[in-house]
Formats: structure tokens, C-alpha cells, sequence
């Protein structure tokens, strides 16, 4: 509401933050790479740190933590550090014959004062990786990480607050509270990270504003294997995407679409895999469920399904075992909305086109995975199906490359980042137009004259 204190705070900080940028420091690129080199000299200074952070937050094992999250703010660093100069210059385009001897330019240039709120599954990398590109842009952020992981919040709130003015980046910790009062500010772009639900709510908070927006949001992402997939290793990769963070992923495979003829031995495959993964049955290092509620959420989703591997929970620990549901029903729960934990329902095919058909039935996912040894089937599923990104046998491993431009489509996002992505993400393409002030043809001024007309016509056809 007006006048909440914590509104209050806020608008401060953003009024600080404008101020800073309309003094055009963060204009220079050397002032940007400055600031990221102490980002990342804080974050490898801190990585035992932000382990702790993580493992307490979300029960995440060093591994993990620097394979999932600080490894890949690590590296999009270092691709921007190495980039940031180059792409901060103008750009030369083509100039068409009519507008001789004009010169083309586009130059990119900083939105101002950005808005990046972030989920609580990779508390770290969905923090740090839209500011990355935020800043390289040359950008003032406002950073909101997510209140259900806060020992990460904290870290980050402590860590960036040692490095940056406030008035540069600011750190906004809290709950929904929090959330309603920085929509209510006018920013200048605003970067969201979480689900579908709140994603409309921000839709909706920056069309009042009339605030551009990047939207990450999430949905039921597909693994379909068919007759010709080697199924051991199929099951290996889908094991390992679908029980990294405990399946708390937005592109973790959350249904798999088989051949009928691989289900036996794609389950039995499942199972070795699950037992290479834990030896001696050890899950002392697996991932939590981040709170009672999304865990009540998951095993509400287990009611009235065949299991076919898995099934038990830890209330004490909130972890709950991998699961695999076997032919569940296309209108249940657990079809119906994203599961975002280890639980993955088996759906078995006899043609593949029954298996694009229920893809393409439903909203557009934020990841597709495919399992084939038949480049015509890929083709045909490459074709046939829209998706945000994905891989070929393969899950997850899309979002380790910076090369590769990370978003959703429809219901599953809006926009895409990382690498030089985020950075255009994060810049506003300014056109311009420099015209020679030696030559000034007539052609354009009145009055109007049909010869004239006729050189247009020909210059411009």
C-alpha cells in the first residue's frame, strides 16, 4: 500500500540508483569491466562461503553447488569480461543507395535503472547471471533473490553489498511484501525468474508502467525416447537431469514419452543408474525439497498412481526418494502441472507421431530433450515441435553453454539470455543515422516533382 515503509525504502534506492546512472559512470565499458572483475574476484574469494550458503539452503554438495551454480557465473564472467569491449561499440550497418552518403549505425546503450528478481532453486546462478549481463550493459540493478532460500539471500545481500554502492546495485531481501512494493516502482526494465503464476503478476505490474520485461518462466518440459535410443545411456542422462536440485529445475525432464517396446528396459536402466548414483544407498549429499509446502505439493502428486521405482519420503529431512510413475493419466495433477521434484511419470508410445501430437496438445515447454539414434526422427521432432531450448541425447546440458541463447516460449517465457544474449538483453539498440552536411540532394524536399518520383522509384524499388 502508499506510505508502507518498506515501499518507502524502496523508492529511495531507486531514486538513488537514477540519480547514479544519469551521471553516465556506468556509461563507460571500463567502469563496467572493473565491476565485474571485482564480482568475480568476491565470488571466488567466497566460494566456501557460498557452498555453506547452499548446502544450507537446499542441502547441495560442493559438486553440485560449483557444477550448478558458481562454475556458471564463473564462466559467463569470463565470457563477458573478455567480450565486454566490443560489444559496447557502435555497430556499422549498410546505408540503401537513396540515403547516400549517409552512414548506418547501431549503438547500443544501458536501459538504466533494472529490476532482476530471482527464484530460490539456483539461488546463486539465477541471482548472479542476469546481473552479469545487467551490468556489462551498463545498467543500475536492483537485486530481489528469492526469501525461501535465506542463507543464499543473506550471502548475496552481504558479498555484493561489500563490492557496490548501493546506489549502483542494491539488494532488496524479503518476502512478498517486498516483491509488491519494487513492482510498484517505475523501472526501466525489469528481468524475472520464477513461475508462471507470479510471472503474470509482473506482466502485469509493468504493463502499468509500460516496462519492458524478460520472463523465465518454466512448464512440463517433454524427454521422449524412441525405438532406436540407446537406453542405458538415455536413462543415465535423464536420471541426471531429472534428480539434479532434486528435480527442483526449471527444464528437468518432467514426463518421458517412450517407445512401448523400451519401457521395461528403460525402468531397469533407471534403477542401475539410481544405484551407481548412490552407492550403498548414501543420499547423505541429495538435495532437499526447499520447504513443507512444496513437499506436501509433490506427495500430493503421488495419490492414486502405480509406482514404478521409488515412492518414499523423508518428512524429518523433506527429501523424498526418485520416483517413477508409470502410464498416469493425462488429466491428473501430476500431468497437468510442473512437478519441479524427482518424481517423472512414464508415458509409452507406438508411433512417434502419438508422442509429438501430446506435445504440441499442450503449452509450449521451456526444454525438450529427444533420445535417438534416427536422424529422420530428430528432423521430424526438431520440426514439429516448439520448445524454448533443448538437446538431442542429451538433458540439461543446453544451459552450460554461454554460447547458446537460454529462454522460453509462450506460456514458457518471454525473451532469452546468456552470454552476449543477456548483454543485448540488457541494452537498448539505438539507431542512428549520420548524414553528410556536403551533400543535399533535392530529391525529398517540395514541391513534389514527377522526375524526382522517378529517381525514388528507381533507388528504392
Amino acid at each position: 500500500m502508499a506510505g508502507h515503509p518498506q515501499e518507502t525504502v524502496v523508492a529511495s534506492v531507486v531514486e538513488a540508483q537514477r540519480s547514479f546512472y544519469r551521471s553516465g559512470v556506468t556509461r563507460d565499458p571500463e567502469f563496467r569491466r572493473r565491476a565485474l572483475l571485482k564480482l568475480r574476484n568476491a565470488i571466488r574469494a567466497n566460494g566456501a562461503a557460498i557452498e555453506e550458503a547452499l548446502l544450507t539452503d537446499l542441502n547441495k554438495s560442493p559438486f553440485e553447488a560449483y557444477m550448478t551454480e558458481t562454475g556458471i557465473v564463473l564462466s559467463e564472467l569470463s565470457l563477458h569480461l573478455k567480450n565486454i569491449r566490443k560489444w559496447s561499440r557502435p555497430r556499422r550497418v549498410p546505408s540503401p543507395l537513396a540515403l547516400q552518403p549517409a552512414r548506418s549505425y547501431v549503438m547500443p546503450e544501458p536501459y538504466g535503472v533494472v529490476l532482476i528478481m530471482a527464484p530460490w532453486n539456483y539461488p546463486v546462478q539465477l541471482c548472479l547471471n542476469p546481473l552479469i549481463g545487467a551490468l556489462a550493459a551498463g545498467n543500475c540493478v536492483v537485486l530481489k533473490p528469492s526469501a525461501y532460500a535465506p542463507a543464499t539471500s543473506r550471502l548475496i545481500a552481504e558479498l555484493l553489498g561489500k563490492i557496490f554502492p548501493r546506489e549502483y546495485v542494491a539488494v532488496v531481501e524479503g518476502g512478498r511484501d517486498a516483491n509488491s512494493a519494487l513492482l510498484e516502482q517505475k523501472f526501466d526494465y525489469i528481468f524475472f525468474t520464477g513461475s508462471v503464476q507470479v510471472g503474470r503478476v509482473v506482466m502485469r505490474a509493468a504493463a502499468e508502467q509500460l516496462t519492458p520485461l524478460t520472463l523465465e518462466l518454466g512448464g512440463k518440459s517433454p524427454t521422449i525416447i524412441d525405438a532406436t535410443a540407446d537406453i542405458p545411456m538415455a536413462a543415465r542422462r535423464i536420471a541426471f537431469g531429472k534428480l539434479l536440485n532434486a528435480g527442483q529445475t526449471c527444464v528437468a525432464p518432467d514426463y518421458v514419452l517412450i517407445s512401448r517396446a523400451k519401457k521395461a528396459e528403460f525402468v531397469e536402466a533407471f534403477r542401475a543408474a539410481l544405484v551407481d548414483f548412490f552407492p550403498d544407498g548414501d543420499r547423505d549429499d541429495y538435495p532437499r525439497i526447499i520447504s513443507q509446502r512444496h513437499y506436501e505439493r509433490l506427495l500430493s502428486l503421488l495419490e492414486n498412481q502405480e509406482l514404478l521405482l521409488g515412492g518414499l519420503a523423508d518428512p524429518e529431512h523433506l527429501m523424498i526418494e526418485p520416483t517413477l510413475l508409470n502410464e498416469p493419466a493425462l488429466d491428473s495433477p501430476v500431468m497437468q502441472e510442473e512437478i519441479f521434484g524427482p518424481i517423472l511419470p512414464i508415458i509409452s508410445f507406438d508411433e512417434l507421431d502419438e508422442a509429438i501430437d501430446l506435445v504440441n496438445s499442450r503449452p509450449r515447454p521451456l526444454a525438450l530433450y529427444l533420445f535417438t539414434s534416427d536422424r529422420s526422427a530428430e528432423t521430424k521432432v526438431l520440426r514439429s515441435c516448439s520448445f524454448g531450448g533443448g538437446c538431442v541425447n542429451d538433458t540439461i546440458m543446453h544451459l552450460a553453454n554461454p554460447y547458446l541463447p537460454f529462454g522460453g516460449i509462450g506460456d514458457s517465457g518471454l525473451g532469452a539470455y546468456h552470454g552476449k544474449r543477456s548483454f543485448d538483453t540488457f541494452s537498448h539498440e539505438r539507431s542512428v543515422l549520420r548524414q553528410s552536411r556536403r551533400i543535399d540532394l533535392p530529391v525529398r524536399y517540395r514541391p513534389y516533382k514527377e522526375k524526382w518520383l522517378r529517381v525514388l522509384k528507381r533507388l528504392m524499388r
